[in-house]
C-alpha cells in the first residue's frame, strides 16, 4: 500500500490505463475487462484490474490536473511497479483539421506549470512519450479504423484561462490540443523510467465552437478505449 492507493504487491498490472474520471475507470473495467477486482477505493479513485482478451490490464482515475496525475503516477511506478500507463481523456482542439471524435496521440506535452521545477533541470524541458507505446497505439488505430492525430499538445494548469484568445498562441506552433494531465505523466514517466502515453479524444474545438454532446462523447471515447486495450495487449 503507498499513501494514496490502497493496492496490495501484485494487484496492479505493469500496464494501465488512466481516465480523469473515477466513474470511467470503473466503466471501463465493468465493460471491457473479465474477472475485474476493484483495488482502491481511497479518496473514491476507483481502481482496478482485470482481464482483456488473455493478458491482465488495470485501469484507475487520476483526478483533474497535473498535481493529480503527478501524485497518482509517481506511486504507480515507484511504488507497485507499473511500467505501462497510458493516459485516457478529452481535449480541446486548437486546429481546424483536428474535429470533434477524432483522437489525439500526444508525442511530447509543452505546458505553462512549474510542475516540472520540482526536477531541477536548468532549463525548458518538453517532456515525450514513449516510442514503443506511440508506435503500437498507432498500429491499434489504424487497425480499428480510428483517425487519430500524432503532434505536441499543451497541457495547462487553469481551466478558465482569463485570456481568451491565449490558445492561438500555441495554435500557430502547431501544438493540435490543450488537456491538462500529460506533462505531469511525461515527466513522471522520464524520471522514473516508465513507458508513457497519452491518447485524448476532441471534445470541442476552440476555432470553430463545435463541441461534442454527450451522447457523442460515449461513442467517440470507445474509439478511444479500444485503441489503449489493443494498445495494451500488443506489449
Amino acid at each position: 500500500m503507498s499513501l494514496h492507493i490502497a493496492a496490495k504487491s501484485g494487484e496492479i498490472a505493469e500496464t494501465i490505463l488512466l481516465p480523469g474520471d473515477p466513474l470511467r475507470a470503473k466503466f471501463i473495467a465493468e465493460t471491457y475487462l473479465e474477472d475485474a477486482k476493484c483495488f482502491n477505493e481511497i479518496r473514491n479513485v476507483l481502481g482496478y484490474t482485470g482481464i482483456y482478451k488473455g493478458k491482465p490490464v488495470s485501469v484507475m482515475g487520476t483526478g483533474i490536473g497535473m498535481p493529480s496525475m503527478g501524485l497518482y503516477s509517481h506511486e504507480l511506478i515507484a511504488d507497485y511497479g507499473c511500467k505501462n500507463l497510458m493516459r485516457i481523456g478529452s481535449a480541446g482542439s486548437f486546429q481546424s483539421h483536428v474535429k470533434t471524435k477524432d483522437l489525439v496521440m500526444a508525442l511530447s506535452s509543452s505546458t505553462d506549470s512549474n510542475y516540472s521545477y520540482t526536477f531541477g533541470v536548468p532549463g525548458l524541458l518538453a517532456p515525450c512519450c514513449d516510442f514503443t507505446l506511440a508506435v503500437k497505439a498507432k498500429e491499434s488505430a489504424d487497425r480499428l479504423g480510428v483517425n487519430m492525430h500524432t503532434g505536441n499538445v499543451l497541457s495547462v494548469d487553469v481551466f478558465y484561462d482569463d485570456d481568451p484568445d491565449t490558445w492561438k498562441k500555441w495554435a500557430r506552433m502547431n501544438v493540435l490540443a490543450v488537456e491538462m494531465e500529460s506533462a505531469a505523466l511525461y515527466y513522471n514517466g522520464a524520471r522514473l523510467g516508465a513507458r508513457t502515453l497519452a491518447i485524448m479524444t476532441i471534445s470541442d474545438n476552440f476555432v470553430t465552437g463545435e463541441r461534442l454532446t454527450s451522447e457523442e462523447r460515449e461513442t467517440s471515447f470507445h474509439d478511444m478505449m479500444a485503441v489503449a486495450l489493443e494498445t495494451a495487449i500488443s506489449l
